[in-house]
């Protein structure tokens, strides 16, 4: 499958077409359409047979999917394995995002702003299960627990709980950096500049910080630079979203860089509202992005419009930092802004090729996001499964602060708006790098999930 998207979705996969016919919905999308109901009873076989009823009517890939005997499987979480689309001849890859979580840590997420855990991410995906790598902390929550105990980006991991980080990469398994309830504890064994610590955290539910970054900086050509990084595309982004272009717009920025290298997703109107920021003007009227269900369920589709919102910046290009964590609702920017005309100019690493996304039902205590509809932007392009490939290959250096003058992405993206060229990177990474540069791995949601972020997805509201 080419790496390379721009191309309008008839021109592509003839092997197989889900039937789709686009019923356009003004504004903002969100139109209050139909959602699937909970299950009439909670026993093992009556939620079986919920899931088997939902996914006939709902899931994107209802047509290919497996349709196994829910009495083969002993309990509801492996028979709903069992029905995942698994590729084939088809065009698609296999389902590699669909999943459940219990519906509290669901609310508490998308409804609140907040996770349960302890705040820290480690930068173990990067790795590729090399233990000969060292393990570094790549980000840590402001309001956690690794927060208060004075966990940083850049400290080096030695153990978690014992377990040594080699044993840890080779064995591909950080999950215990995912506590499933307030008051479990984590010990670390950290090194900064040569000294070992030990720390250790309780888990507890905090509210996430989705905007961590924003400042202003004057490239080498006299230009205002604007930066800011999103990591969780939630509605209590939009607040610091807006006092961040405010402040763009008032102090001239000319240029900006969005930094959505951990950004796993969240809220379709979210990463439209983003866009539009970008835009401005130049989306006027036109789709952010299109959500296309099955052929079952067309009344759902969707479009979300670009808006105009005062401290817009008229963008004609954009610099994204972006990496295999970029997926999802935040690939979804990159593919609306195009749509409209906007040069997006991406640094770092592919991202990790998720053009689908989840309308969540919820029954019996846990909601299920299974791919419910394909996105599209204005030029009617999507299925970027194998994710954007980088205009600029740049590692990163975990060590060095996100969005600094050290850090190697935000340093490439000065370079390019001051010379137009993308600087040269060395071929073998330093210990604190990340090193297959045009490398693409199989984006795997559970080792992401693992590794201390909240769940990502795209959800069209």
């Amino acid at each position: 499958m080419p790496r390379h998207t721009h191309r309008p979705l008839r021109c592509r996969f003839a092997l197989l077409m889900l039937p789709v016919v686009l019923a356009a919905c003004g504004g903002g999308g969100d139109s209050g359409a139909e959602t699937p109901p909970a299950a009439a009873e909670c026993s093992v076989a009556g939620q079986k047979a919920w899931l088997s009823s939902y996914m006939d009517d709902w899931y994107f890939w209802y047509r290919i999917s497996p349709r196994p005997d829910a009495a083969a499987f002993p309990d509801v979480a492996s028979y709903f394995n069992a029905l995942l689309y698994t590729g084939g001849s088809t065009g698609f890859p296999r389902d590699r995002w669909s999943g459940s979580q219990t519906t509290e840590s669901f609310n508490r997420l998308f409804g609140d702003g907040e996770s349960l855990g302890y705040g820290v991410s480690v930068a173990g995906l990067e790795l590729d299960r090399d233990p000969q790598r060292p393990l570094f902390v790549r980000h840590v929550e402001p309001l956690s627990p690794a927060a208060s105990q004075g966990v940083a980006r850049g400290d080096e991991v030695i153990a978690l709980n014992g377990r040594s980080a080699a044993e840890l990469i080779a064995a591909d398994d950080f999950s215990v950096l995912s506590p499933q309830q307030a008051g479990t504890t984590l010990t670390l064994q950290l090194r900064r500049q040569g000294v070992d610590r030990m720390v250790t955290l309780g888990a507890a539910v905090f509210g996430l910080s989705p905007v961590t970054g924003t400042t202003i900086v004057t490239t080498a050509g006299g230009r205002p630079l604007g930066y800011v990084a999103v990591k969780d595309m939630i509605s209590q982004a939009l607040t610091p979203l807006d006092a961040a272009f405010t402040r763009f717009r008032a102090q001239g920025v000319q240029d900006l860089v969005l930094d959505l290298r951990y950004n796993g997703g969240g809220l379709v109107s979210t990463g439209g509202t983003l866009a539009s920021y970008v835009a401005g003007l130049r989306g006027r009227g036109q789709n952010y992005a299109s959500l296309l269900y099955n052929d079952k369920r067309t009344s759902n589709n969707t479009s979300f419009r670009f808006s105009e919102p005062a401290a817009a910046l008229d963008l004609p290009r954009v610099f994204v930092l972006m990496g295999r964590r970029t997926c999802s609702a935040s690939e979804q920017v990159i593919n609306g802004l195009r749509g409209v005309g906007v040069e997006v100019v991406a640094i770092g690493e592919a991202s990790c090729g998720k053009p689908v996304g989840f309308l969540p039902a919820s029954s019996c205590g846990r909601t299920y996001s299974v791919v419910n509809f394909e996105s599209v932007n204005q030029r009617n392009e999507g299925r970027y499964f194998d994710g954007f490939a980088p205009t600029c290959s740049v590692a990163e250096d975990f060590r060095a602060p996100q969005g600094s003058s050290a850090d190697p992405l935000m340093a490439a993206a000065q370079a390019l708006i001051t010379t137009g060229f993308c600087p040269a990177v060395a071929a073998a990474a330093a210990p604190g790098e990340a090193r297959a540069l045009g490398f693409k791995p199989t984006y795997n949601p559970a080792r992401v999930l693992d590794e201390g972020d909240a769940r990502p997805g795209m959800l069209p509201r």
